[in-house]
């Protein structure tokens, strides 16, 4: 099916479309989706000085992302005055612009019953508490047992993004990362809520055990990231890369920024609370790792497995491995509600094997030291 719309350009108002308004898009934004592609003709009215195409489609049509619109652009779904352009062409008066939005890819992702564990729900977004060993999304299509598997099962309206094994999903945590994972509904709380991700607008929680006990109580660490040169799904700072040469460390052109502050300390462990500035892959366990304090039981950056004896020192304890997925929690996320634009923050409980790691550790910060007896001469 194809819906064909002529409507002219915003004449009244030269800002429209720089996807700072929040009010409702044009009125043939407002249509049901259509099961085939859309066909919309736009007629400028007057030059629009420092106006980019991809952004002023962006305003006219709010619920696609700026990223799928510049795609469109890009593959020639677009044209002015019946040719392909770019992104950044600037409009004329008289000009005519056309587009084509594609029929929604199939939808690809398995629906499979498995359970979640929901901290809040409305009817644009969803949070949930994401468990250890799950990672987010199918890296291919046959792929199961993802969070983006169960939300399927779990919820009939989910955002269509541009990848349709990512079905909602905004933001990821490593799969053996627990806490806080935000979803959208709609396609506009998707795109809205990923530019508050993009821009930095956010504020995110986590909460790690790492080995060691930092000098300061509170230190901000800026130290760029880079992809691990001959290790898969590994990355490296700086320090790493400088001795493998100039060669690697002209790489690392991602900065990366991460405040921390200590909240306990015991012997030989710390628990920290950390605040990314940044969101680079695996930057909290790297930077960490970085200050010579890796995240407990992160083999990857440095950080040890552990048993209830090496915690307690004790012979007589069990010598198994207790603790073996890195312990560091998304515990507190805050956003701008995507549609209703107020503040909302979602807090995701600690799971049990980190609870029981703390209690331990705990427990024996209040046990009495042991006497040292001392030889006499």
């Amino acid at each position: 099916m194809c819906v064909m719309n002529q409507i002219p350009g915003p004449a009244d108002d030269p800002d429209h479309g720089d996807g700072s308004c929040c009010g409702p898009g044009s009125p043939d934004d407002q249509n049901e989706a259509t099961a085939g592609p859309e066909h919309h003709r736009l007629v400028i009215p007057r030059k629009l000085p420092g106006r980019r195409l991809d952004k002023y489609l962006h305003g006219r049509f709010r619920k696609h992302s700026r990223m799928t619109i510049q795609k469109m652009i890009k593959r020639g779904d677009v044209t002015v005055n019946g040719r392909p352009t770019k992104n950044s062409y600037e409009m004329e008066a008289g000009d005519v612009v056309e587009l084509t939005f594609p029929p929604p890819e199939p939808y690809e992702v398995i629906p499979e019953d498995i359970p979640l564990d929901v901290l809040y729900e409305d009817d644009f977004v969803l949070a949930i508490n994401k468990p250890v060993g799950m990672i987010a999304h199918p890296a291919k299509r046959t792929q199961t047992g993802t969070v983006a598997n169960a939300l399927a099962y779990y919820s009939s309206s989910l955002a269509q993004t541009d990848d349709p094994f990512r079905p909602g999903i905004v933001h990821r945590l490593d799969k053996n990362t627990t806490g806080v994972m935000i979803v959208a509904k709609t396609d506009e709380a998707h795109w809205r809520l990923s530019l508050q991700f993009e821009r930095r607008e956010t504020e995110k929680v986590y909460v790690a055990v790492v080995h060691g006990e930092p000098v300061f109580d509170e230190d901000v660490i800026d130290v760029p990231i880079g992809q691990h040169p001959t290790v898969h799904d590994r990355y490296v700072a700086t320090g790493f890369a400088e001795r493998l040469g100039a060669k690697f460390e002209n790489k690392l052109s991602k900065p990366a920024v991460t405040r921390y502050r200590v909240i306990e300390r015991f012997s030989g462990f710390s628990v920290v609370e950390l605040f990314p500035r940044t969101g680079r892959t695996h930057q909290l366990r790297i930077h960490m790792s970085h200050v010579g304090h890796p995240i407990v039981a992160d083999p990857f950056y440095g950080g040890r497995h552990l048993s209830i004896a090496q915690v307690t020192g004790r012979t007589d304890d069990p010598a198994e491995v207790r603790w073996s997925r890195q312990m560091l929690h998304a515990a507190r996320l805050t956003v701008t509600h995507p549609i209703h634009e107020t503040p909302l923050t979602i807090e995701a409980p600690m799971p049990a094997d980190m609870q029981a790691l703390l209690e331990l550790l705990r427990q024996q910060s209040r046990m009495p030291a042991k006497k040292v007896k001392r030889r006499k001469r």
